[in-house]
């Protein structure tokens, strides 16, 4: 843990996958064909916490849905990538926008199509109910699965380390 902890400390900018990591995977279509997602609003407060301590968020999704682009401004979240098959070419585009080196980066993933930029980022993360693969290649797994507080540890796990935890949780009180 000292280790995932470590690098944590250093970390800039963190990107999520949408659909297993800020939901549960589920795609919900009425009958007109509009999609729906369900997103946990815990997981949306760590995300505003995490950036009013100055990290960045990110978002890279290979599908495109109107919802996904609605919550992440509701969230204050610009850096969205959406209809992204190629998850490593966005993360870099990413990276170049923001001046952000690799290793200044964490990535949470669920599934196979992750591993790439989990790879290519300095703090892999898997949701807990990750497929078995990619957890084999994360630093670090979250206590809670995908859409159900996930992307809340990442945040907490970001702010523990560098100190910035205690603060934001302070000033609800």
């Amino acid at each position: 843990m000292q280790d995932v902890l470590e690098k944590a400390a250093h970390i800039k900018l963190v990107v999520f996958d949408v659909d297993g990591v800020l939901t549960d995977g589920s795609l919900f279509f009425g009958d007109d064909g509009q999609e729906y997602k369900a997103f946990y609003s815990r997981d949306g407060l760590g995300m505003k916490l995490l950036q009013q301590t100055g990290v960045e968020i990110g978002v890279i999704t290979a599908r495109n849905s109107q919802v996904v682009e609605h919550r992440m401004r509701n969230l204050g979240i610009e850096n969205v990538y959406q209809g992204k098959l190629n998850k490593l070419d966005a993360f870099h585009h990413l990276l170049d926008k923001l001046g952000v080196a690799p290793q200044q980066t964490a990535y949470a993933g669920d599934d196979v199509v992750d591993l790439p930029v989990m790879k290519a980022a300095g703090l892999a993360i898997a949701v807990q109910d990750a497929h078995p693969f990619v957890k084999q290649h994360a630093h670090w797994i979250t206590q809670h699965a995908g859409g159900r507080g996930a992307a809340r540890d990442v945040c907490e796990l970001i702010m523990q380390a560098q100190g910035t935890l205690d603060a934001q949780l302070k000033s609800f009180l």
